[in-house]
């Protein structure tokens, strides 16, 4: 489906998103017809250098697809220091506070400044609710799609806290090794205490399964080995246990 702004696009322009409004994952599996339903009800503004798009404090009233040009958003701490949070630039979608809660009013967090021409496609947040409610095919999509969205976000949050996890029970591990267990030079011990996964995981403050499956990544990492039933915790600088 050609993108309505393409019209307004000068022969010359080179930083022209081909990116579409109907194209954001917002609107992912929508029918052709419906894509340009919704191309139809955005609306297309400039800005010119220097001016803002939305400011912090301002009520959240629209979406935006960025068509042309970089925006600088920042963030005015408390003490007045200002923070340059991200830089964004054609294809990249700004203000999606208003889909937070449409029956709630939200301020922009953050203010968005044109580092240079800008050319947005967008909705006001009245013609979403409008739109939406209007075309119960394309709610029912959005709704599938944020749900989506929000378990994939969980599973991002779930896999780096997996990380976190790992190397808080190397560190734990280590620990009761230094206390209770036997040196083997190069930083590795020796441990002959029995503890289950159940143990280490309240050690940590884990799930029984979590600790399970940090430990198989620990092992395959090198930093865990047994020596019968001994479990022997690696120093962090060799991956072999000391020769006895």
């Amino acid at each position: 489906m050609p993108c309505p702004c393409d019209g307004q696009k000068s022969k010359d322009c080179q930083e022209w998103s081909d990116f579409c409004i109907g194209q954001l994952w917002l609107f992912s599996g929508l029918k052709r017809e419906e894509l340009a339903a919704v191309a139809e009800r955005a609306h297309r503004q400039t800005f010119g250098p220097g001016e803002p798009v939305f400011l912090q404090g301002d009520p959240a009233k629209s979406i935006y697809l960025i068509k042309m040009g970089s925006i600088r958003l920042s963030r005015v701490m408390e003490n007045g220091t200002e923070f340059i949070m991200d830089i964004r630039k054609p294809g990249d979608c700004l203000g999606e506070y208003i889909l937070n809660d449409l029956g709630s009013d939200y301020d922009y967090p953050v203010s968005a400044w044109c580092l240079n021409k800008v050319v947005t496609c967008g909705f006001s947040r009245a013609a979403f609710e409008d739109m939406i409610l209007k075309i119960p095919a394309i709610a029912l999509k959005i709704i599938k799609n944020m749900a989506g969205r929000i378990t994939n976000l969980t599973e991002r949050i779930e896999a780096m806290s997996q990380i976190h996890l790992e190397e808080k029970l190397y560190a734990v591990l280590m620990n009761v090794a230094r206390d209770h267990g036997q040196s083997r030079g190069g930083g590795s011990y020796a441990l002959d205490l029995q503890l289950t996964h159940e143990d280490l995981g309240f050690l940590v403050g884990a799930h029984r399964v979590s600790v399970t499956r940090i430990m198989k990544r620990l092992k395959q990492a090198g930093k865990i080995t047994n020596d019968g039933k001994l479990m022997i915790i690696q120093g962090t600088d060799q991956t072999e246990p000391a020769k006895h």
